[in-house]
C-alpha cells in the first residue's frame, strides 16, 4: 500500500468521514507517524524512566480516534486538534491516577511552561493546569483552545489560526492573554 503524502490527509479524512474504509487504511500510516511526533513533543522533556512513554500515549490516543464512527473531520488541522485534546486528556488521567491531590489543593505555584513539562513528580501541577484550563474555557473557550492547540497540540501559530479560522495576529494576542490569565491562576494556588 502506498503511503499518501501529508498534504493528502484532509481529502482522506473527508472520505473516512463518509464511511470509506479504504481511505482510513491509507490514512493510518501517515497519521500515526504524525501523532507519534506529537506524542514525542509532549513527552520530550520527560525523564527516561517515566512510566508513560510516547508510544503508549500515541497508542491510546490512536485507539480513541479510530473508535469514532464516521467522525466529521473538517481538515488536517481539525484532526490534529482533536488528537491534541485526547493526548492532553490521557496525560491528565495519568497524572490524576498518580496523585491524591484534590482540586485546587497541594502543589506549589508554577509557570505554564513548568506545568507543561509533565513528569510523575509534578502530576499535581499538570492536574492544576488542566483545572485552570477548564476554568479558562468557562470564561473564554477560544483562549483555552488556543493554549490547548499551541502548547498541548504543538501546532504553530499559523496552524492554530487555520484550525480556529482566525488570523495569525489574533492567535498571538489570544495566546498572550491566555498565558497571563493562566499564570495568575496557577500562581494563586
Amino acid at each position: 500500500m502506498n503511503t499518501p503524502p501529508p498534504n493528502e490527509i484532509t481529502p482522506l479524512l473527508l472520505r473516512w468521514s463518509q464511511g470509506d474504509e479504504a481511505a482510513l487504511n491509507q490514512l493510518l500510516p501517515v497519521v500515526y507517524q504524525e501523532l507519534h511526533k506529537l506524542a514525542q513533543s509532549y513527552l520530550r522533556r520527560e525523564r527516561s524512566d517515566h512510566t508513560l512513554q510516547p508510544t503508549a500515549l500515541i497508542n491510546e490516543a490512536y485507539l480513541r480516534l479510530i473508535k469514532q464512527d464516521f467522525p466529521e473531520w473538517q481538515s488536517r488541522s481539525h484532526f490534529f486538534a482533536i488528537a491534541a485534546r485526547l493526548m492532553r486528556q490521557i496525560l491528565v488521567e495519568h497524572a490524576r491516577s498518580h496523585t491524591a491531590v484534590k482540586r485546587g489543593g497541594g502543589g506549589e505555584a508554577l509557570s505554564l511552561d513548568e506545568a507543561l513539562q509533565y513528569t510523575g513528580d509534578n502530576a499535581a501541577e499538570l492536574v492544576a493546569l488542566d483545572d485552570a484550563l477548564q476554568s479558562l474555557a468557562t470564561l473564554d473557550e477560544r483562549k483555552a483552545r488556543v493554549i490547548e492547540l499551541r502548547y498541548f497540540g504543538g501546532l504553530s501559530i499559523e496552524e492554530t489560526a487555520a484550525a480556529l479560522n482566525l488570523s495569525v495576529a489574533t492567535i498571538g494576542h489570544e495566546a498572550r492573554l491566555a498565558r497571563a490569565w493562566l499564570h495568575r491562576e496557577l500562581s494563586s494556588h
